[in-house]
């Protein structure tokens, strides 16, 4: 089931209705910024996430907006009631779309939204990595010194930068990594045209193993599928460069894999 793209917002009006309220009932599974919920009192009768009534969105809701919640099949085919559920960002796999064919319900998400942030946080987990960060704050927390000579880490100018996936996120983390370290960038998607990010100088790569074997940073952006799940395992991470730096955006983890010289 694919899901549909809302961009236009310009129908909603400026005023939550008050009298004769004949506006659907939206229930709101995840808290958002205040500014995204008086948005969506224009539109809806909102039920949020303090009010003890959203226990039973199941039996209620006509509408459902989410975020991080899982909305499962068995949970789908109990809401007799609901229509379509809006989420926000693009990944879907915490919804159960073949379920929400079966019984009819759409599902909206919002490809590109959230660009922006995830690329910075690419870069901030990138950057931390890089400069062992983690290990310098433990230390410093736990009271001990830290000498500049044990915490020198990697400098990310001109690295070579990775991408797996090249949509809306993996076009924001490109544009950041070339601007800010001039890095040169190596990107693979199998589905996207051969011109496309002609404003991002890069080399498109023929191959998930090609990104691995030439990259110093590798950031993978693709939908959560049966066939990307553990897309990287240890017979990949063994293609790697030994400091290679991975960050997997589809499970929001960050690795960095180091080898000593024996290969272990």
């Amino acid at each position: 089931m694919a899901p549909t793209r809302i961009d236009d917002t310009s129908l909603a009006g400026s005023e939550p209705h008050v009298a004769n309220d004949t506006r659907p009932k939206a229930y709101l599974l995840d808290k958002y910024h205040p500014d995204a919920v008086r948005h969506a009192e224009t539109l809806f009768r909102v039920v949020h996430p303090s009010d003890p009534e959203i226990q039973n969105w199941q039996q209620n809701a006509e509408y459902l907006l989410v975020k991080g919640s899982y909305i499962t099949a068995t949970q789908i085919r109990s809401a007799k009631r609901l229509k379509a559920i809006g989420k926000q960002g693009v990944g879907l796999d915490k919804i159960d779309l073949e379920a929400c064919e079966k019984a009819g319900v759409k599902v909206f998400n919002t490809p590109g939204a959230n660009a922006t942030a995830v690329a910075e946080l690419v870069l901030a987990l990138t950057m931390a990595v890089a400069r062992e960060l983690g290990s310098i704050q433990t230390k410093q927390h736990e009271g001990l010194s830290v000498h500049k000579e044990t915490c020198m880490g990697q400098g990310l100018t001109s690295k070579t930068l990775g991408l797996v996936g090249m949509g809306n996120i993996s076009r924001a983390v490109a544009q950041m990594f070339h601007r800010a370290f001039d890095a040169k960038i190596v990107a693979y998607d199998p589905f996207l045209a051969k011109d496309a990010w002609q404003e991002i100088p890069h080399v498109r790569a023929t191959s998930v193993e090609e990104v691995l074997h030439s990259s110093d940073i590798i950031s993978i952006h693709v939908p959560s599928t049966k066939q990307t799940r553990d897309l990287i395992r240890l017979k990949e991470l063994q293609m790697m460069k030994a400091t290679a730096n991975c960050n997997q955006r589809c499970s929001w983890r960050n690795h960095q894999r180091r080898r000593s010289d024996s290969g272990s």
